[in-house]
Protein backbone atom coordinates (compact mmCIF):
# COMPACT_ATOMS: atom_id res chain seq x y z
CA UNK A 1 0.00 0.00 0.00
CA UNK A 2 1.38 3.56 -0.65
CA UNK A 3 1.58 6.14 1.88
CA UNK A 4 0.22 9.50 0.48
CA UNK A 5 2.58 12.61 1.29
CA UNK A 6 1.98 15.99 0.24
CA UNK A 7 5.19 18.28 -0.25
CA UNK A 8 5.11 21.91 -1.85
CA UNK A 9 8.08 24.13 -3.51
CA UNK A 10 8.55 26.29 -6.93
CA UNK A 11 10.43 27.63 -10.03
CA UNK A 12 12.15 30.77 -8.37
CA UNK A 13 13.08 33.89 -11.01
CA UNK A 14 15.66 36.25 -9.72
CA UNK A 15 15.63 39.84 -11.13
CA UNK A 16 18.40 38.99 -14.02
CA UNK A 17 15.60 36.26 -15.29
CA UNK A 18 17.54 33.46 -13.74
CA UNK A 19 16.23 29.96 -12.51
CA UNK A 20 17.46 28.82 -9.48
CA UNK A 21 17.90 25.39 -9.64
CA UNK A 22 20.18 22.88 -6.43
CA UNK A 23 21.90 19.74 -7.12
CA UNK A 24 21.30 17.07 -5.24
CA UNK A 25 22.14 13.30 -5.01
CA UNK A 26 23.41 13.73 -8.57
CA UNK A 27 20.74 15.17 -10.07
CA UNK A 28 19.26 19.06 -10.86
CA UNK A 29 16.35 19.47 -8.95
CA UNK A 30 14.07 22.24 -7.67
CA UNK A 31 13.67 23.12 -4.44
CA UNK A 32 10.53 21.35 -2.36
CA UNK A 33 9.95 20.06 0.96
CA UNK A 34 7.15 18.05 3.16
CA UNK A 35 4.07 19.91 4.11
CA UNK A 36 4.01 20.40 7.96
CA UNK A 37 0.83 19.48 10.36
CA UNK A 38 -1.16 22.61 10.04
CA UNK A 39 0.51 24.27 7.57
CA UNK A 40 -1.06 25.74 4.06
CA UNK A 41 0.68 24.37 1.17
CA UNK A 42 1.59 28.07 0.38
CA UNK A 43 3.44 28.37 2.81
CA UNK A 44 5.27 24.85 3.04
CA UNK A 45 6.50 25.91 -0.97
CA UNK A 46 7.77 29.52 0.51
CA UNK A 47 9.37 28.02 3.57
CA UNK A 48 11.11 24.59 1.77
CA UNK A 49 12.74 26.90 -1.02
CA UNK A 50 14.00 29.16 2.16
CA UNK A 51 15.72 26.20 4.16
CA UNK A 52 16.91 24.10 0.96
CA UNK A 53 18.45 27.96 -0.65
CA UNK A 54 18.75 30.15 1.90
CA UNK A 55 17.13 32.41 -0.39
CA UNK A 56 14.96 35.27 1.22
CA UNK A 57 12.51 37.73 -0.07
CA UNK A 58 10.55 34.66 -1.85
CA UNK A 59 7.18 36.95 -3.30
CA UNK A 60 4.94 33.54 -4.30
CA UNK A 61 3.24 33.64 -7.51
CA UNK A 62 0.47 31.45 -9.06
CA UNK A 63 0.31 27.59 -8.51
CA UNK A 64 1.79 26.12 -11.84
CA UNK A 65 0.59 22.50 -11.44
CA UNK A 66 1.08 19.32 -8.90
CA UNK A 67 3.04 16.14 -9.97
CA UNK A 68 2.85 12.93 -8.31
CA UNK A 69 5.98 10.15 -8.15
CA UNK A 70 6.63 7.38 -6.15
CA UNK A 71 9.28 6.51 -4.68
CA UNK A 72 10.55 4.34 -1.60
CA UNK A 73 10.77 6.10 1.87
CA UNK A 74 14.22 4.99 3.71
CA UNK A 75 13.02 7.08 6.67
CA UNK A 76 9.51 5.84 6.89
CA UNK A 77 10.26 2.30 5.49
CA UNK A 78 7.73 2.83 2.85
CA UNK A 79 5.92 3.21 -0.70
CA UNK A 80 5.20 6.30 -1.05
CA UNK A 81 2.99 8.59 -3.36
CA UNK A 82 4.20 12.06 -3.42
CA UNK A 83 1.91 15.22 -4.51
CA UNK A 84 3.78 18.43 -4.91
CA UNK A 85 2.43 21.49 -5.46
CA UNK A 86 4.47 23.92 -7.94
CA UNK A 87 4.26 27.79 -7.60
CA UNK A 88 6.11 30.20 -9.58
CA UNK A 89 7.94 32.78 -7.31
CA UNK A 90 10.12 35.67 -7.19
CA UNK A 91 12.69 37.46 -5.83
CA UNK A 92 13.55 41.34 -6.11
CA UNK A 93 17.56 40.62 -5.25
CA UNK A 94 20.44 38.95 -6.56
CA UNK A 95 21.22 36.24 -4.07
CA UNK A 96 23.75 33.46 -4.10
CA UNK A 97 21.60 31.14 -1.57
CA UNK A 98 23.23 28.73 1.03
CA UNK A 99 22.63 25.04 0.40
CA UNK A 100 21.17 23.19 2.92
CA UNK A 101 23.88 20.10 3.56
CA UNK A 102 21.44 18.27 5.69
CA UNK A 103 19.42 17.76 2.88
CA UNK A 104 22.15 16.82 0.96
CA UNK A 105 21.72 19.58 -1.45
CA UNK A 106 25.42 20.10 -3.00
CA UNK A 107 25.04 23.08 -4.97
CA UNK A 108 22.52 25.92 -5.69
CA UNK A 109 22.78 27.55 -9.43
CA UNK A 110 20.82 30.22 -10.98
CA UNK A 111 20.62 29.79 -14.92
CA UNK A 112 19.11 31.94 -17.98
CA UNK A 113 16.39 29.98 -19.51
CA UNK A 114 18.60 29.52 -22.58
CA UNK A 115 20.64 27.71 -20.71
CA UNK A 116 19.16 25.21 -19.04
CA UNK A 117 19.55 22.37 -21.44
CA UNK A 118 22.36 20.69 -19.05
CA UNK A 119 20.33 21.15 -16.31
CA UNK A 120 17.31 19.29 -17.55
CA UNK A 121 19.12 16.79 -19.46
CA UNK A 122 20.62 15.64 -15.63
CA UNK A 123 16.98 16.10 -14.07
CA UNK A 124 13.81 13.59 -12.69
CA UNK A 125 10.75 13.53 -15.66
CA UNK A 126 8.56 15.22 -13.21
CA UNK A 127 11.14 18.06 -13.47
CA UNK A 128 11.12 18.70 -16.51
CA UNK A 129 7.44 18.74 -16.41
CA UNK A 130 7.18 21.39 -14.09
CA UNK A 131 9.42 23.31 -16.09
CA UNK A 132 7.81 22.77 -19.43
CA UNK A 133 4.45 24.43 -17.71
CA UNK A 134 6.50 26.91 -16.23
CA UNK A 135 7.71 27.88 -19.24
CA UNK A 136 4.10 27.83 -21.41
CA UNK A 137 2.48 29.83 -18.69
CA UNK A 138 5.03 32.34 -18.73
CA UNK A 139 5.92 32.61 -22.23
CA UNK A 140 9.38 32.96 -21.24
Amino acid sequence: MLTPMIAAGGIVVNPNKEILWIYRRGFWDLPKGKLDPNETIEACALREVMEETGITNLILGDLILTTKHQYHDTYLNAEVEKTTYWYKMSTDTLQDGIPQTEEDIEAIAWVKKADIAPYLAKTYDTIKEVMDAFIISTNQ
